[in-house]
C-alpha cells in the first residue's frame, strides 16, 4: 500500500515518515487482512475470491478464528483487516470484531457497503471499526454494471452515510480499470460531497476474476493520467490543511511516479521525498503484508490465493509466516530479490522494491519476471540498453521439469 498524503503531509510539514518495521527482523507481525467468508450478495467483475451468494464448505469455525487471533496477537500481529466476500454475512462478524478490538487489534472492516443498514449500523458502531472501507467502481451505472446488481450503488452511498453519522472513519475502494477510469474525477468530487475520510485505488491485479479481466486493464498511459490527478488532489488538499487520505495499492511503480510528479510540481521537495521513498522501500507482500483465507490458507498476500505457504488449521500462522523453506517466501523476504528482465536493473528498485510478484506470476509462471503492469518507461528507469531478454527463466525451466517429473 502506497500512502501518497502520508508522505505529501510529511513533505508540508518538514516532517520525516518512520518506515515500517521488518517482521522478520525485529518480532512486530505483518498487517493480516483475513477473508473471514467467501460468500458474497454480489458478483463483481475483478473478485480476486472469485465469491458467490452461496455457502463455502469448510470454513474456519468461530473457535478456531479466536485461536489464531491468540496467535496473531502474540506474533505481534497489530492490524486486521476483516475481509470476504462480504464479512457482514457471516453471523458471528460482530462477536469476532469485539473480541479483536478487546485484544488491542487496529480493525478494519471491508465491506460493498449494501448490507449496511439501519438494522445493523448501531452494532457496528458499538465495535468500534477503526475504519470501514467501502468499494466503489464508478458512479451509479458504471458500478452496478461491475457489481452486477441494479441499486448497488445507491445500497452502497446508503452505508456510507450510515456510517458517517455514526462517527465511523469511512474509505471509498476503486479499482481502476479501463472501463471506469473516466469517472475517478467525479468519485474523487464525491468523495469531498459525501465528506469521506480516505480514498483507495486499487490497480487491477492479475488474481480471481480480475485475471479473467486483464484484457480491460490500463494503457499505462491512462494509468499515469489516474495518478497525476490523485497526486494533484491530494496535494490540494494538503496545502489547504485538509486531512483526508489519498492512498494506492497493487502497483509500486506509484512511488517512483510520484518521485516524478514532485520533480515537476513541488522540485523543491524532491530530495526529501526520495530520502522517504527509499524507506518505504516498495512491495512488501510476504514481508509485511500477510492473508489469511476463508479455509485457513495462508497466503504472500490476498492476489496470492493460487499459492499456498500453510493452513492454520495445521500450524500455527506465526511458524508459517517466518518459514523461509518456500522458495516463493525465501525470495520475498530476501534483502534482494531474486528478480529478472526490467526490474532487475531498474535504477529505482530500492524505491519499488521489484513491484507486484502476482502479475508476473500470473502471465509468465515465474514470480520473478519483470512486472508487466509496471506503466514506467525503459528511458525513464534506466533500461534502455538491457540485453535481450531470456524468454525462458532458469526458474521457469525448472517448473517445466518438475511437471514433467510429476507426469512420467
Amino acid at each position: 500500500m502506497f500512502r501518497i498524503s502520508r508522505y505529501l503531509h510529511a513533505l508540508q510539514q518538514g516532517k520525516s515518515v518512520a518506515p515500517m518495521p521488518k517482521p522478520v527482523m525485529l518480532g512486530s507481525g505483518p498487517v493480516v487482512i483475513w477473508n473471514l467468508i467467501r460468500r458474497c450478495n454480489l458478483a463483481c467483475k475483478h473478485c480476486y475470491a472469485t465469491s458467490a451468494d452461496i455457502d463455502f464448505a469448510g470454513e474456519l469455525s468461530t473457535d478456531e478464528v479466536y485461536a489464531v487471533m491468540d496467535d496473531l496477537r502474540k506474533f505481534g500481529v497489530s492490524v486486521l483487516i476483516l475481509s470476504g466476500g462480504e464479512p457482514l454475512l457471516r453471523p458471528d462478524i460482530f462477536a469476532i470484531s469485539r473480541r479483536a478490538k478487546e485484544m488491542g487489534f487496529y480493525v478494519g472492516l471491508s465491506s460493498n457497503g449494501t448490507l449496511i443498514d439501519h438494522s445493523n449500523i448501531a452494532d457496528i458502531e458499538r465495535v468500534g471499526f477503526d475504519y470501514v472501507g467501502i468499494s466503489l467502481d464508478g458512479m451509479r451505472d458504471t458500478h452496478d454494471r461491475f457489481r452486477r446488481k441494479q441499486g448497488a450503488f445507491d445500497d452502497s452511498i446508503h452505508g456510507i452515510r450510515l456510517c458517517h453519522q455514526a462517527g465511523i472513519k469511512i474509505g471509498l475502494r476503486f479499482t481502476l480499470t479501463q472501463d471506469n477510469a473516466a469517472e475517478l474525477p467525479e468519485l474523487l468530487q464525491l468523495m469531498r460531497d459525501e465528506d469521506i475520510d480516505k480514498f483507495y485505488l486499487s490497480h487491477l491485479n492479475y488474481a480471481g476474476r480480475g485475471n479473467r479481466n486483464r484484457a480491460s486493464d490500463l494503457h499505462h498511459q491512462m494509468t499515469r493520467k489516474a495518478m497525476d490527478l490523485m497526486f494533484a488532489t491530494c496535494w490540494q488538499d494538503v496545502q489547504a490543511g485538509i486531512k483526508r487520505e489519498f492512498v494506492t495499492g497493487n502497483n509500486d511503480a506509484d512511488g517512483v511516479y510520484l518521485l516524478q510528479w514532485a520533480a515537476q510540481h513541488i522540485p523543491e521537495h524532491v530530495a526529501a521525498l526520495r530520502r522517504q521513498l527509499l524507506r518505504w522501500g516498495g512491495n512488501s507482500s510476504g514481508v509485511n503484508i500477510a492473508n489469511i483465507d476463508n479455509l485457513g490458507t495462508v497466503h504472500p498476500d490476498t492476489m496470492w490465493w493460487d499459492y499456498s505457504i500453510g493452513n492454520v488449521r495445521e500450524r500455527l500462522f506465526s511458524e508459517i509466516w517466518q518459514d523461509t523453506s518456500d522458495p516463493l517466501m525465501a525470495g520475498l523476504k530476501a534483502a534482494q530479490r531474486p528478480l529478472e528482465g526490467r526490474c532487475a536493473i531498474c535504477k529505482h528498485l530500492a524505491i519499488c522494491g521489484g513491484n507486484s510478484r502476482t502479475r508476473a506470476w500470473q502471465l509468465t509462471g515465474n514470480p520473478w519476471a519483470e512486472d508487466p503492469g509496471c506503466y514506467l518507461g525503459d528511458e525513464e528507469i534506466g533500461v534502455v540498453n538491457m540485453p535481450d531478454r531470456i524468454a525462458l527463466t532458469p526458474y521457469r525451466r525448472q517448473s517445466e521439469a518438475d511437471k514433467e517429473l510429476r507426469s512420467s
